[in-house]
């Protein structure tokens, strides 16, 4: 329980403060209410991003002690003031061209015009959040260096297709073009745009990475990252992003007050975190080999229902669901694996 004191510190502060808040605007009745809410936006932060902490710590178990107190404390104030919320309001300062502490007071005093202005934008943020969604899932499905196959051959010979140069990127380009046909033609632009900038944000980690990590030529994002480094900070910090907003989106489902808003998707970015540390420092990751699998599994099918959204309301029930489900099967799957090889050494003894 030591590496998820932190977390029930902060959501015993971020509880408080959520009801200090709705007493403020409705009184007991108000903060009762306040609380509640941020509990249930925490449980859905959680749910919604348990494949994401378990991506996180298959990179950060490889990095220094350095890197890994970098991301994990200056990383968890950009996850929560810089993803939570401030980008829905730059994305609303860009999309109505007014400014931010306009945005800012307008989220405070007419949380509906705030929420209506962001939902209207959902299809472009899908879109850059999809592409660089698909590009993780698919640069580790196709990976030849790859040694445990979860779905065995048939992932083996997935995975011999990565030795095809930029393999991913051409799939992600055509699955963007063919996603612009859910959106009308007032959106394709804009929509292709934004997925472009996923695609080139994603390719862009590796050129920063190649320019500022000292490492051996010819390493790729997915090598880099796992040596930590500006560039697998980068690249963590805008997975976190892929995934946060998401949550952003459908947390005004459940109210539209800002402040409740992100206080509970603080405490649930907080929890993830924690559960990110604890993978690591306990080893679960080898000791559950296709956890790893099952996470990634999960990011190609958020990305999957990302770019449907663009067109269809998926609950967020949902779509956290299926990703714990991914998580459980894979978690089933090591455990067998672990089993057979255990028989296997004590017939072989």
């Amino acid at each position: 329980m030591k590496h998820f004191k932190v977390s029930f510190l902060v959501t015993f502060l971020c509880l408080a403060a959520a009801g200090w808040w709705g007493y403020e605007l409705s009184g007991w009745s108000g903060a009762l209410s306040a609380v509640g809410i941020a509990a249930i936006l925490a449980a859905m932060e959680v749910s919604l991003s348990f494949d994401n902490a378990v991506v996180n710590a298959s990179v950060l178990k490889t990095w220094d002690d350095y890197w890994q107190k970098l991301f994990l404390g200056v990383g968890i104030i950009i996850a929560v003031f810089g993803m939570r919320l401030l980008f829905p309001l730059v994305i609303v300062a860009v999309a109505a061209d007014i400014g931010i502490m306009d945005v800012w007071h307008l989220a405070l005093n007419d949380p509906k015009t705030y929420s209506m202005h962001l939902t209207n934008h959902h299809a472009e943020v899908a879109a850059f959040g999809g592409m660089f969604l698909l590009l993780v899932f698919l640069n580790f499905l196709f990976d030849d260096e790859k040694e445990v196959h979860w779905l065995g051959n048939v992932e083996k010979k997935l995975g011999s297709l990565g030795k095809v140069s930029s393999i991913s990127v051409m799939i992600a380009l055509a699955v963007l073009l063919g996603s612009m046909g859910l959106v009308g033609e007032a959106q394709k632009l804009v929509v292709l745009v934004s997925g472009l900038w996923g695609i080139l944000i994603y390719v862009g980690v590796d050129a920063v990475s190649n320019l500022l990590e000292k490492e051996e030529e010819g390493s790729n994002v997915g090598d880099l990252v796992k040596r930590g480094g500006i560039g697998g900070f980068l690249y963590l910090e805008v997975l976190d992003a892929s995934f946060s907003f998401d949550g952003v989106i459908g947390a005004f489902a459940i109210t539209t007050d800002v402040v409740i808003i992100m206080l509970g998707l603080a405490i649930g970015a907080m929890f993830v975190r924690s559960l990110t540390v604890y993978l690591v420092k306990k080893g679960t990751l080898d000791e559950f080999v296709f956890l790893e699998h099952g996470a990634h599994y999960a990011i190609g099918i958020l990305a999957a229902i990302m770019l449907a959204s663009m067109k269809f309301h998926i609950p967020e029930l949902f779509t956290g669901l299926i990703g714990v489900a991914f998580i459980g099967a894979s978690l089933w799957s090591s455990v067998r694996h672990r089993r057979h090889k255990e028989a296997a050494v004590a017939i072989a003894a």
